[in-house]
Parts: structure tokens; C-alpha cells; sequence
């Protein structure tokens, strides 16, 4: 039987990273929802929205990808891979063409088909770190 809310963290990872839907957003956060990241929470749609416009002008061509996905009623976990090349100036970083990869994983709980709270775990400080090694290099 199919869990409803690992679709809504399917759609999540599509539409709103893939495709870049940002209604998507308005339709699946609400004022209330909370997302933890390595960096901070982030509070409600506009603060997300801040967010992935952050990251998106870093990696424009940013692709993410469902690897697994377990779902148990209104948890969803989800173990994902991004890839993109930095390509842009985001981040606090001048665009150093370098590509990336790496792999996180994100926890969804939602209440009422909508999404609450996530809590993101990747290692976004070497991958920044990896910029900012790039950045200093010899051009």
C-alpha cells in the first residue's frame, strides 16, 4: 500500500529542486512549517524560499536524486544524492565551475498532507570548504 506522504516527499525533491516549482512549495510548507539545517532553521515558506533561491544561484544546474525512501504514517526519510556544478556566485562563494557531488539525507513529518518539519543532514561544510579551496586556487 502506498504511503501518501512518501509521494508528498517525492514531489518535494521534484518539483521543488528538479524542477524548480515554486508553487510546489506554497502547496506542500506552511507559514508554520520548519526546516533544521546544518546552517539553521528555517521558518515558514519565505525563509525556504530564500533558501533555495541561495542555493540555486550557486548550482543552477543542481540535480537531485531519491535513492531510498522509507515512509512509516507521517515520517517519511528520504537518502538522496545532488549533483550540480558551482556556477554561479551563492552561497557567499564566487562561482568556481567546480562540479560537486554528495549525499544527505532528510526526515519529513508532515501533519494533514502538509510538511512540518524536515531535518536535512549533509555535510554541508566540506562541500563549502571545497569551494572555498577552489576559490583561492590559481586561476
Amino acid at each position: 500500500m502506498s504511503n501518501p506522504n512518501a509521494e508528498r516527499s517525492r514531489r518535494w525533491f521534484e518539483e521543488v529542486w528538479n524542477q524548480r516549482r515554486s508553487a510546489a512549495i506554497d502547496e506542500l510548507l506552511t507559514p508554520e512549517s520548519v526546516g533544521h539545517t546544518e546552517t539553521g532553521d528555517l521558518r515558514g515558506i519565505d525563509e525556504f524560499k530564500r533558501f533555495q533561491a541561495d542555493v540555486l544561484s550557486a548550482f543552477p544546474d543542481l540535480c537531485l536524486s531519491i535513492e531510498a525512501i522509507v515512509a512509516d504514517g507521517d515520517d517519511v526519510v528520504i537518502r538522496w544524492r545532488a549533483s550540480g556544478c558551482h556556477s554561479g556566485d551563492g552561497l557567499g562563494i564566487k562561482a568556481t565551475q567546480q562540479p560537486v557531488c554528495f549525499g544527505g539525507m532528510t526526515w519529513h513529518h508532515y501533519r494533514d498532507g502538509k510538511l512540518m518539519e524536515g531535518w536535512n543532514f549533509w555535510n554541508n561544510s566540506a562541500m563549502v570548504q571545497q569551494l572555498r579551496d577552489a576559490e583561492r586556487r590559481p586561476g
